[in-house]
């Protein structure tokens, strides 16, 4: 059979069409799909973080002082003034409790410094066996150059806290070089105790910023706070943990201390 010239064009133009689309086929089937990118997981971006705050401790109530106190000698009155960082209950009514809980060995304490090295205050921190009343751990620490929260750490090389004996921490600064007169401090005491297994399980499955709830939520105060404060040091421009920061200081009544800024003394 004879074609004509517009048959063979047909055909022709048929063929083409019938190989691209085999072609585009053959590359769609080898070319590889690419895995979806696992997202890791984010902060939570509101939600007050809850804080469980244990029983107190079996013996005489812990006591403490959250607040630096009143003006003396040649102590400016400052405000906001000297604070522990600390949760602070009314256990019995008349008795003002300044402690919490760790899992440390070797934890980390945080306060509030209204004063500077400008002033040249000596300042000190002192850890005692609460039961004996024998030194732990003593250092003096330099004030940083503006006021601001700092931490302070009981270093590797002190004695490691024994879970279950209560330990008392001052936080002291003269107002004088020669420590003469009385100074203005802070005191209060810390616990260390271990976490179950299910809580050890739990920890090891989350992320830092997912910790701090649950150390929170699980009563050990002081772990919530360092893994916080190290995460805000980290990235102190994070407005989430901005926010998980002021949620955590307020729930233990400290949320006018959640805009100072974290110094290094």
């Amino acid at each position: 059979m004879k074609l004509n010239l517009n048959q063979i064009i047909l055909v022709l133009t048929l063929s083409s069409i019938s190989l691209l689309s085999s072609f585009s086929l053959v590359v769609a089937q080898s070319t590889p799909t690419q895995p979806s990118q696992p997202t890791s997981p984010q902060p939570p971006k509101s939600g007050t973080i809850k804080v469980d705050l244990p029983n107190l401790p079996p013996g005489p109530a812990p006591g403490g002082r959250r607040f630096g106190g009143a003006r003396r000698g040649s102590c400016p009155d400052v405000k906001p003034p000297l604070t522990a960082l600390v949760p602070l209950t009314e256990q019995p009514a008349s008795v003002t409790n300044v402690w919490g809980l760790t899992t440390e060995a070797h934890p980390q304490l945080w306060f509030y410094l209204p004063y500077t090295k400008s002033s040249g205050y000596p300042a000190e921190f002192v850890l005692l066996d609460d039961q004996t009343k024998d030194l732990v751990y003593n250092s003096a620490i330099a004030l940083p150059a503006k006021a601001g929260i700092i931490k302070v750490p009981v270093p590797e090389n002190a004695p490691s806290l024994q879970v279950g004996k209560p330990y008392r921490w001052f936080f002291n600064v003269y107002c004088d070089p020669q420590k003469q007169s009385t100074p203005i401090y802070v005191e209060g005491v810390i616990v260390r105790r271990n976490p179950n297994q299910s809580l050890v399980k739990q920890l090891q499955k989350a992320q830092p910023f997912q910790q701090v709830a649950i150390y929170a939520e699980n009563g050990f105060w002081y772990d919530a706070l360092t893994t916080l404060g190290q995460l805000r040091q980290t990235n102190p421009q994070n407005r989430t943990l901005q926010t998980q920061w002021r949620d955590l200081l307020a729930a233990v009544g400290l949320d006018e201390l959640a805009i100072q800024p974290l110094v290094q003394p």
